[in-house]
């Protein structure tokens, strides 16, 4: 017995006549029936009662049917991954980039990963951290880019890029020379936020909520670089990375370390522990993780 004869009778019943199962399959009709007959002499029993033209199943046929299923799926299953295997030179990947992660962590990666793998289509999804860790569970995305804590039951994850934030605001502020500032001090300024699809927005706000205080929220956008600019306006203070900050000029704003507490940016790449994964979204996990661990132990060696 072989694949194909299962994969025969089991198009035969789908389609409920030899006729129609010939043409769904490209073949002829004699060479179905041939491939019938032939099973038939090898299992010693019919497998389909001829009764006109509808094929009907027999007590032997039901049994073959019964394990066909199971057995056709698990065969497309190793298709897949077999075709996986050979040919990772095709697929394609959503990946989700928070705003500030991708325009600040990913060109170089995601150039280095199509330089390797040239056939392989990422699709790039930006949007906030939040609605990237919900797009990554309910399996619309691959893998994303999220702010740590994750729900480890849901997720499997390696980080990225571990930072804090700092305060910024315009270098006129009454506290923009200061060596730190506590959450608290800040408890009647009036706050630049990213929109409510972003991680820090909820996070920053419980924090603020933590010291006993509701901040006053006058602005928010879902871009780093004019929530800076806001700010340069003295339009408000803001909450960024130490990463962000450097990129913002001196000279538009100051950026203060906050303590107590210290509200950790810590970002990590997640998809979902139950699944299947496509070779080409394991590979680019496997490649990020190799490439932002050798770039945190070349940082490394240079700071010491």
């Amino acid at each position: 017995m072989e694949i194909r004869h299962l994969q025969v009778v089991a198009e035969i019943v789908r389609q409920g006549s030899f006729t129609k199962a010939a043409e769904a399959m490209h073949i002829t009709q004699p060479t179905i029936s041939k491939m019938v007959r032939n099973l038939e002499n090898e299992l010693g029993a019919e497998v389909f009662a001829r009764d006109g033209k509808q094929a009907k199943l027999t007590a032997a046929g039901e049994a073959i049917v019964r394990y066909a299923e199971p057995i056709l799926q698990l065969f497309g299953q190793l298709k897949t991954e077999i075709g996986d295997l050979t040919y990772l030179n095709s697929g394609s990947i959503q990946v989700g980039l928070p705003p500030m992660a991708g325009s600040h962590f990913f060109p170089k990666v995601i150039k280095k990963f199509q330089e390797r793998y040239p056939g392989i289509s990422l699709r790039l999804v930006e949007d906030g951290a939040s609605r990237i860790e919900a797009s990554v569970a309910d399996g619309a995305l691959d893998v994303g880019v999220v702010l740590w804590p994750i729900d480890t039951d849901t997720f499997e994850s390696f980080p990225l890029v571990q930072e804090r934030l700092r305060v910024i605001m315009h270098p006129g502020h009454r506290l923009a020379n200061r060596r730190n500032v506590e959450l608290a001090e800040l408890a009647e300024e009036s706050f630049v936020l990213f929109g409510s699809g972003f991680a820090l927005h909820d996070r920053i706000i419980a924090e603020c909520r933590s010291v006993g205080f509701e901040p006053r929220i006058v602005h928010e956008s879902s871009q780093w670089d004019f929530i800076g600019q806001m700010v340069a306006e003295g339009l408000g203070i803001a909450m960024l990375p130490d990463t962000i900050c450097k990129t913002l000029g001196t000279e538009k704003v100051s950026a203060v370390p906050l303590i107590n507490p210290v509200i950790p940016w810590e970002l990590v790449m997640a998809w979902r522990r139950e699944g299947y994964q496509s070779l080409a979204a394991r590979e680019w996990i496997r490649f990020t993780k190799e490439l932002f661990a050798e770039e945190q132990t070349s940082t490394g060696m240079e700071r010491g």
